[in-house]
């Protein structure tokens, strides 16, 4: 249950604190007070979108936090758990909160860590439920309908598992269709695929082939400069009279016999060691110059050859211009590209075989287990039918006919089962949607049984209900008083309202008004006591605080004696 709701600096509040009880909580005020400005920043807590127009004053930021109670919510505090939020000290207490900037960004915690907001939703929404008028309108959606059983029905668990299957086979599908359609395209395209991969094939393409050719065209195009820049580099090594291997046979020479001369080592000077050296220099530059003379020998000119390279260059370009790729390794490629599809081809009845048999595999698991869920809703349909009789009776609508319809359908997130509610609200009247039978007032019932069975159900440990009693009066507005009052004995419930006989069931009664000052106009609250209860209730009953017959009434519906 909510123990205590903290909102600060949202819209018209600056900042106030309520500490709801056990039992029945009424929230009464005039139109415009601000009550729907307090369920507005409840629902923050549901994960609903944050607004920065929200945020009173835009040097700070707006808090939203309220205290639970988790003591009897047994999936909330397995989430609380499985997320790691329990927090030393709290037992089994839990704290929400969400803070919007000014700037309009929003933050979320749980026993102030922070958390996502899908992690707060999944806590908050099995802590309180709040019913607004706007929940009546979605009576007659099929989504909440059906919403409305699976909660009833205990499906959630079997939904995810179905949910998995469900997206599993829908992949398994779509890849069985593409490859078919595909496969399909290839046989209408074999015999050309079969031709561009023939033409690239007979070419038998080498790694860096058309590199090599370019470099190989580039050298028989210029071979007579290419020689004369050899002979600039061999003549001075081996051809000119006096050239680099004469003179250094001559050094060699003169080395030794300074050696022979002086003694192979004189004033620290080994002549002999030099000569060596400049003896292997000597070998070095004539094996330079024998790898010139080699290349220059083998280098001539080739005009059919050149002329050979240039063709294949040709067909090389026009290939990669036709096939849209950079070089001849992209030409390789792509012959390898298609040998694989005609290869695949060839194999195609058994990769498609494979393939359908996957999807139909995951098919069948994703029906077993949406046949599961739908006995699940039937049971739960027809339970619901008889208790939401039961519940409704009471409230004025002795003769309320209800019929749950599933038929199915083609699969699909929620399972195959297409469902609707039929209502008849007269002996003779014909059962139909309830968008198209019921008045404003008969929703607002239907919607107060449907609440008090699913909270029932559900074991939530607090509902709110926004004006559920509107477009009813007289003892129809007494009786659901008195069922709301009964709910509220196993759990938590807060109630606005603006009838006196509901006002006058509440364990607690709070009262929402405004005050003006000379800058700002401010939303407060505060818990009545029984005599400011008499007095509000007067006030609800004769719009006059200080009508005799009002107070006396007042009295009358709070149980207390006139003095």
């Amino acid at each position: 249950m909510i123990k205590t709701l903290h909102i600060s600096n949202y819209a018209l509040i600056d900042e106030i604190d309520i500490d709801f009880t056990k039992g029945l909580n009424i929230i009464t005020g005039e139109t415009g007070a601000g009550k729907s400005i307090i369920l507005g920043a409840l629902s923050l807590l549901l994960g609903e979108r944050a607004d920065s127009k929200a945020v009173r004053d835009p040097k700070r930021k707006s808090v939203i936090e309220a205290f639970f109670d988790v003591s009897g919510a047994v999936d909330a505090q397995a989430i609380i758990a499985e997320n790691s939020l329990d927090a030393d000290g709290l037992g089994c207490e839990c704290i929400l909160r969400r803070e919007i900037a000014p700037g309009g960004r929003s933050r979320a915690f749980v026993n102030d860590t922070p958390v996502t907001l899908p992690v707060l939703r999944d806590i908050a929404m099995r802590l309180v439920d709040i019913h607004s008028q706007h929940q009546n309108l979605l009576l007659a959606s099929p989504a909440y309908q059906l919403d409305i059983i699976d909660n009833l029905a205990g499906t959630r668990e079997l939904l995810e598992d179905y949910r998995k299957a469900f997206a599993a086979y829908r992949v398994a599908l779509k890849q069985y269709t593409e490859t078919r359609e595909l496969i399909r395209r290839n046989r209408d395209d074999a015999d050309f695929l079969q031709f561009q991969h023939d033409q690239l094939a007979e070419l038998k393409l080498r790694p860096g082939e058309q590199e090599a050719l370019e470099q190989e065209r580039d050298i028989l195009a210029n071979v007579n400069e290419i020689k004369n820049t050899l002979n600039e580099a061999l003549d001075p090594v081996l051809n000119a009279p006096v050239n680099a291997l004469s003179l250094l046979h001559q050094a060699v020479d003169a080395l030794e016999e300074l050696s022979a001369t002086l003694g192979e080592t004189s004033g620290g000077t080994d002549f002999h060691a030099l000569a060596e050296r400049l003896e292997s220099a000597r070998i070095e530059i004539a094996d330079i110059g024998d790898a010139l003379v080699d290349y220059d020998i083998a280098l001539n000119a080739d005009p059919e050859r050149l002329e050979e390279v240039e063709q294949r260059l040709s067909q090389l370009y026009s290939l990669e211009l036709k096939h849209h790729v950079d070089n001849s390794d992209g030409l390789l490629d792509l012959c390898g590209r298609l040998a694989k599809q005609l290869a695949a081809l060839e194999d195609s009845d058994g990769v498609l075989s494979a393939l359908e048999t996957a999807a139909k595999r995951a098919k069948k698991l994703a029906i077993g287990l949406a046949a599961q869920i739908s006995e699940r809703r039937i049971a739960a349909a027809a339970e619901f039918s008889d208790r939401l009789r039961r519940t409704a009776s009471p409230l004025g609508m002795p003769n309320l006919r209800c019929e749950i319809s599933l038929t199915r359908t083609k699969l699909g997130p929620d399972g195959y089962d297409q469902l609707q509610f039929l209502f008849a609200f007269n002996k003779s009247q014909a059962l139909m949607p309830v968008g198209s039978t019921a008045s404003g007032g008969e929703i607002s019932r239907l919607m107060l049984a449907i609440k008090t069975i699913i909270a029932q159900q559900m074991h939530l440990p607090s509902i709110i209900f926004d004006e559920v009693d509107t477009g009813v009066s007289g003892e129809i507005a007494s009786r659901m008083a008195d069922m709301m009052d009964s709910i509220s004995h196993s759990i938590q419930v807060i109630t606005i309202t603006h009838l006196p006989g509901v006002a006058a069931k509440g364990a607690s009664h709070f009262k929402v008004y405004k005050e003006d000052d000379e800058l700002a106009t401010t939303t407060h609250i505060k818990r009545l006591s029984e005599d400011e209860r008499i007095v509000e209730i007067a006030l609800m009953i004769s719009g006059h605080s200080d009508d005799p017959a009002a107070l006396a009434n007042a009295k009358a519906l709070l149980g207390n004696k006139i003095s």
